[in-house]
């Protein structure tokens, strides 16, 4: 089930009022919330790749990490959708994300 985002909100309301709104009540609220159509692991998924075929390996993309474990993507999956896209992405922005995925995932090498 998809959580209320309010960061949006929180981070910009005052500064760029239609661009949160955006962001918390379509973005969040209603595209990731159609979990009838596509999964939220799903669309971890396709967030993840697509972010990374763009190299935007920020801060932002450390929070749809997150997500997309929160959502069931495994280590080992993470580790397999990154070498897949790597050939249609890049290789350094692989590398990239291979970099946040390891400490995303770290705690599960740990509980091994």
């Amino acid at each position: 089930m998809a959580i209320k985002q309010t960061a949006g909100r929180t981070q910009l309301g005052e500064f760029a009022p239609k661009f949160a709104e955006l962001n918390d009540d379509v973005l969040f609220g209603e595209v990731w919330s159609r979990e009838d159509k596509l999964s939220l692991r799903d669309r971890s998924l396709v967030t993840v790749v697509s972010l990374m075929a763009q190299g935007l390996t920020d801060e932002s993309f450390r929070y749809h990490l997150i997500s997309a474990k929160e959502n069931g993507i495994t280590k080992e999956e993470i580790a397999e959708i990154v070498t897949h896209a790597a050939f249609y992405c890049g290789w350094p922005k692989a590398w990239a994300v291979f970099r946040m995925a390891k400490e995303v995932w770290e705690d599960e090498e740990v509980e091994q």
